[in-house]
C-alpha cells in the first residue's frame, strides 16, 4: 500500500476539480488555454487539501523512528517495539516513502506561485483585451499588467538594496527564498482570516435558514425582483451596444481595411442581431475616405471588449432567470404539498429535462414527500448544529493555539492523543476533517462573493473566463496560510510547538520563519484572533447593513425596501406561472387534438394521395394514346421536329392586362 493512497488522491482530486470547472465554466465557448490554468489552479489547491494529512501521518510514523533510534529496541517485522515500555510504531496504511513528499510539495507549491503571481493575471488581462489578433492581445496585457509586475518587482529591488546596505543582515539565497515565501503568506492570511470569519458563521446560518420553508422562499422573490432589474439592464446595454456595432457595421464596408475587425465583431453578437445587421447592410458600396469618418482599429477594439462582456452578461442573465423560476415553483411545490392528506408530492409543472429512471424508481412521489416536507428540515437543523459546533472549536482553537503548556487548542489535544496510541486512521481523518471545513468556509466564500460584475462565479456554465481565472488566483493565493494554519492549529509546525522535532515536509518546503521573527512570533500568532470580531460581525450583520446603508440592496427581514422587492418578486414569479401554465394548456390541447384527429387525418391523407395516383396514371395512358394517334411511321425525322419546337413561341403574358374588374373586360371586349 506504500504510495497507492498519493496515487488514488490525485486521480480523486483531478475530476473534482474537473467537475467542478465543468460546473462553473463552458468547455465549448471559452479558450482551451483558460479552461487549462483554471484546472491546474483548482487541482494543485485541492491536492495540497487533501494530500496533507497524508503528510501528517508519514512525519507522526518518522518521530517514532527517530525515537526508537535513539534508543534501545528491537526490531519486529513492519513494526518497532521499544525496549524499556514494549510499545509497537506501526507503519501507517498510508505511508509515502521518503524523499517523495519533500519533491511533491516543492513542484506544487512553486507551481502554484507561478501560476498565481505571473501567468493567471497576464492571462486574465488577455482574455479581457478586444484586440483582434494574438500580438495585439499580448500587447495590451503587457501594457496592463506593467504596473502590476513593477509594483513587486520595486519593492523586491528595494529590499535587496536594503539587505546589501546594512552590516547587520548575511542573508543567504534559502534565507531570501524563506522571506519571499513569508511575504506571499502574509498576504495570504491576511485575506485568509476575512473570509474564514465569514464562513465560520454563514456556513451554520444558511443551513440553518435552509430549514425555513417560509424563509427560503421569501428569499427567493427578493433574488426575483433583483433578477429582473439586473436582466432588464444588461438587455438594454445589449441594444445598446448592438445599435453601435449597427452603425459601425453599415459604415466600413466589404473593401475597408477593417472590415475583417467588424467581421470579428459581429462573430461575437447574437444570432438574431447578425440576421438584422445582414439584412439591412448593402456590401457592395464602395466606401470614400474623405466623405466618411472611419472609426479607428483602437476604438473597434474598445467595442469589441464591450460586444463580449455584453453577450456573456445577458447570456447569464437569462440562465439565471430560468433557474430562479425553478426554484420558486419548487418551493411553492413543497409549501403546497406539505398540507397534503395523499402525502405524495405534487409537481406544478413537469421537469423540462428528462429524468434518471433509477432515479425516478427509488425516488418515487410519496418518497420525496416524506424527504422534502418532513424529514428534510430535521436533517437541515442538525446539520447546522454540527456544523456551528466545529466552527465554535476552530475559533477557540484560533485563539488559543499558540499556548503550548497547557495545551489548549482542542485539534492538538486530539492529534496529540492519536498520535500516542499511533491511531493512524484516526489522526488521518481528524486532520482531513479539520483542514476540509476550514477549506469550505474559505472557499465557499470565494465562491460567494461578487465583486459587482467583474468577479462572479455563476453555475450552470456561466461564469466568464475573466472570474475563472481571478478565482484560480484565489485559490493559489488562499492554500498555503491555510495549510500552515492548519498545521498550526494541530502544533505540528515546530514554530508553534516550540519544539525540536521532525518537521512535516510542507513546512520544510515553507522555510523556517525565525528568519522574520516578527512575522513568525507576531502576526502568524496574534492576526488569526481577529477572526472572533469578524464572526462577531457576521453574526450581526453588520457588512450587509453598510452594504444595504450604501444602496446595494440586501435580504434583510427588518427592511421596508427587502418587503417591497419581495412583493415585487412575487408577483414576478406569478405571471411567469400564468405564463407557463397558458403554454403547457395550449400544448395539451395539441396534443389531445393529434391523438384524436390524428388517425383520421391520416387515412384521409392516404385515400387523396391513392387518388392522385390514380389520376396520374389515366392521364399517363391518355397522353400514350395521342401520341400513338398523331405518330407517323413515315413522319419526320427527330431533326424537323427539334426544328419545330424551337420556332414556337410561347405567349407573352402580361400582368398589366389582368384586371379584377368586370365592367372594364367587357368594355375591353
Amino acid at each position: 500500500m506504500s504510495g497507492a493512497a498519493l496515487g488514488l488522491e490525485i486521480v480523486f482530486v483531478f475530476f473534482l476539480a474537473l467537475f467542478l470547472l465543468h460546473r462553473y465554466g463552458d468547455f465549448k465557448k471559452q479558450h482551451r488555454l483558460v479552461i487549462v490554468a483554471t484546472l491546474l489552479a483548482w487541482y494543485l489547491c485541492f491536492l495540497i487539501v487533501f494530500i496533507l494529512p497524508l503528510d501528517v501521518s508519514t512525519t507522526i510514523y518518522n518521530r517514532c523512528k527517530l525515537a526508537v533510534n535513539s534508543s534501545p529496541a528491537e526490531s519486529n517485522g513492519s513494526y518497532v517495539t521499544l525496549a524499556p515500555s514494549k510499545q509497537k510504531c506501526f507503519k501507517p496504511w498510508s505511508y509515502i516513502p521518503d524523499g517523495i513528499m519533500p519533491i511533491f510539495w516543492r513542484v506544487v507549491y512553486w507551481t502554484s506561485q507561478f501560476l498565481t503571481w505571473i501567468l493567471l493575471p497576464f492571462m486574465q488581462s488577455y482574455a479581457r483585451s478586444g484586440g483582434f489578433s494574438i500580438t495585439g492581445k499580448i500587447k495590451t496585457a503587457l501594457i496592463e499588467n506593467a504596473i502590476y509586475y513593477g509594483t513587486y518587482l520595486l519593492i523586491f529591488g528595494a529590499f535587496l538594496i536594503y539587505v546589501a546596505v546594512n552590516p547587520n543582515f548575511n542573508l543567504q539565497w534559502n534565507q531570501l527564498q524563506t522571506i519571499g515565501i513569508a511575504a506571499a503568506n502574509t498576504w495570504g492570511l491576511f485575506l485568509l482570516v476575512l473570509l474564514l470569519g465569514y464562513g465560520l458563521v454563514e456556513i451554520p446560518r444558511s443551513h440553518w435558514n435552509g430549514a425555513k420553508r417560509g424563509y427560503l422562499l421569501m428569499k427567493t422573490y427578493f433574488k426575483a425582483a433583483k433578477l429582473m432589474t439586473e436582466k432588464a439592464d444588461a438587455e438594454e446595454n445589449l441594444e445598446d451596444i448592438m445599435e453601435e456595432v449597427r452603425k459601425v457595421s453599415e459604415s466600413i464596408k466589404y473593401n475597408h481595411p477593417l472590415r475583417k475587425c467588424v467581421d470579428t465583431i459581429l462573430k461575437k453578437c447574437p444570432t438574431e442581431y447578425q440576421e438584422r445587421m445582414g439584412r439591412n447592410m448593402d456590401d457592395y458600396e464602395d466606401f470614400d475616405e474623405r466623405q466618411n469618418s472611419y472609426p479607428s482599429e483602437k476604438s473597434l477594439a474598445k467595442l469589441h471588449k464591450q460586444v463580449i462582456y455584453s453577450v456573456q452578461r445577458h447570456r447569464r442573465t437569462q440562465v439565471q432567470w430560468q433557474i430562479l423560476l425553478e426554484q420558486a415553483f419548487y418551493l411553492e411545490d413543497v409549501a403546497k404539498n406539505e398540507s397534503s392528506a395523499t402525502r405524495q408530492f405534487v409537481h406544478t409543472f413537469h421537469s423540462q429535462e428528462p429524468e434518471n429512471k433509477i432515479i425516478q424508481y427509488f425516488y418515487t412521489p410519496t418518497v420525496e414527500w416524506y424527504w422534502e416536507c418532513l424529514l428534510r428540515p430535521w436533517f437541515y437543523r442538525a446539520l447546522a448544529v454540527m456544523l456551528a459546533t466545529f466552527s465554535v472549536i476552530v475559533v477557540w482553537s484560533e485563539c488559543t493555539f499558540f499556548s503550548t503548556k497547557p495545551v489548549l487548542s482542542l485539534f492538538a489535544v486530539f492529534i496529540q492523543l492519536a498520535e500516542k496510541t499511533y491511531n493512524y486512521i484516526y489522526i488521518e481523518m481528524a486532520c482531513f476533517l479539520t483542514i476540509f471545513f476550514l477549506s469550505i468556509c474559505v472557499y465557499s466564500t470565494v465562491f460567494r462573493i461578487r465583486v459587482f460584475n467583474y468577479y462572479y462565479l455563476a453555475s450552470h456554465h456561466q461564469t466568464d473566463a475573466y472570474s475563472l481565472l481571478f478565482s484560480g488566483m484565489l485559490f493559489c493565493r488562499l492554500t498555503p496560510p491555510l495549510c500552515l494554519n492548519f498545521l498550526g492549529l494541530t502544533h505540528m509546525d515546530a514554530t508553534i510547538s516550540h519544539k525540536n522535532t521532525q518537521p512535516t515536509a510542507y513546512t520544510s518546503i515553507m522555510g523556517s520563519m525565525r528568519v522574520l521573527s516578527f512575522i513568525a512570533d507576531g502576526f502568524y500568532i496574534y492576526y488569526p484572533m481577529l477572526v472572533v470580531i469578524l464572526c462577531i460581525a457576521t453574526y450581526f450583520s453588520l457588512g450587509t447593513r453598510c452594504l444595504n446603508l450604501l444602496g446595494f440592496q440586501q435580504f434583510m427581514g427588518d427592511s421596508e425596501m427587502t418587503s417591497d422587492l419581495i412583493d415585487e418578486g412575487k408577483e414576478l414569479i406569478r405571471r411567469e406561472k400564468r405564463k407557463r401554465q397558458r403554454q403547457e394548456e395550449g400544448e395539451n390541447r395539441r396534443r389531445e387534438w393529434k391523438e384524436r384527429y390524428g388517425n383520421r387525418d391520416e387515412s384521409t391523407r392516404s385515400r387523396a394521395v391513392h387518388t392522385d395516383q390514380k389520376e396520374s396514371s389515366f392521364s399517363e395512358t391518355n397522353a400514350n394514346r395521342s401520341l400513338s394517334k398523331y405518330t407517323r411511321s413515315n413522319g419526320r425525322t427527330e431533326r424537323d421536329r427539334i426544328e419545330l419546337l424551337q420556332d414556337a413561341e410561347p405567349l407573352d403574358f402580361n400582368a398589366d392586362s389582368v384586371n379584377d374588374d368586370p365592367l372594364e373586360s367587357d368594355s375591353g371586349r
